[in-house]
């Protein structure tokens, strides 16, 4: 691989991993509202995923999700039914009352981080469309005659490094909000907020073309 090529892999997928989506969201909100650590455990979740979906991809085994139809569906409504159990469960325990006690930072700090690492992990993997991205964007930076999964876990690798200096500033900047949003309203507005996001691209996720 050039070096060219791989600077141009890291702008792509530097730029994929700076916009605003489902990732962000889940993260700021987990370390504004609940704990640094289990926002650690959210990140480390999500690029888990991503690094399972270069290898799925490297191996050829993300190809099933662009041949197969049914294969596609199958994990796509997977997904979609888990984002908007996810972001429905928030909305509705911001009606209750429940957002504002606050009892996630008060669990073992194991379990809260792997709480926010199993959200994570299957946040990512039950989106069909970052195996179909890898499918499709991997193989144009492996070079001929090299070793696929060797060259496609070494840029998943490149991916997963950019996200978490995303994710560093990300956590810190949510850690500078906890003062502001210490209130329990505003809690409340933020849980609101981040349930509706997280619906949202469940739906979008149910309904989009494929």
């Amino acid at each position: 691989m050039t070096i060219g090529a791989l600077w141009s892999f890291v702008v792509v997928v530097g730029l994929l991993t700076m916009t605003p989506g489902l990732d962000t969201a889940l993260i700021l909100r987990t370390a504004t509202v609940r704990s640094t650590r289990q926002a650690w455990g959210v990140v480390l979740g999500i690029q888990t995923g991503t690094l399972a979906w270069g290898v799925l991809a490297s191996a050829g085994i993300t190809a099933l999700l662009t041949a197969s139809h049914v294969a596609y569906d199958a994990v796509r409504w997977t997904g979609a039914a888990y984002l908007v159990w996810m972001g429905a469960r928030m909305l509705w325990a911001t009606w209750r009352g429940e957002a504002t006690r606050d009892h996630e930072p008060r669990m073992a700090s194991a379990a809260g981080f792997l709480a926010g690492w199993r959200r994570g992990l299957f946040t990512n993997l039950l989106n069909p469309k970052v195996g179909a991205f890898y499918m499709a964007l991997l193989p144009q930076f492996i070079p001929a005659g090299a070793a696929p999964l060797l060259y496609g876990v070494l840029l998943a690798g490149v991916h997963v490094a950019l996200g978490l200096l995303w994710s560093t500033a990300l956590v810190a900047t949510a850690r500078r909000l906890r003062s502001l949003l210490s209130h329990p309203r505003a809690r409340r507005v933020l849980d609101r907020v981040t349930g509706v996001v997280i619906v949202a691209f469940g739906i979008r996720l149910a309904t989009e073309a494929r």
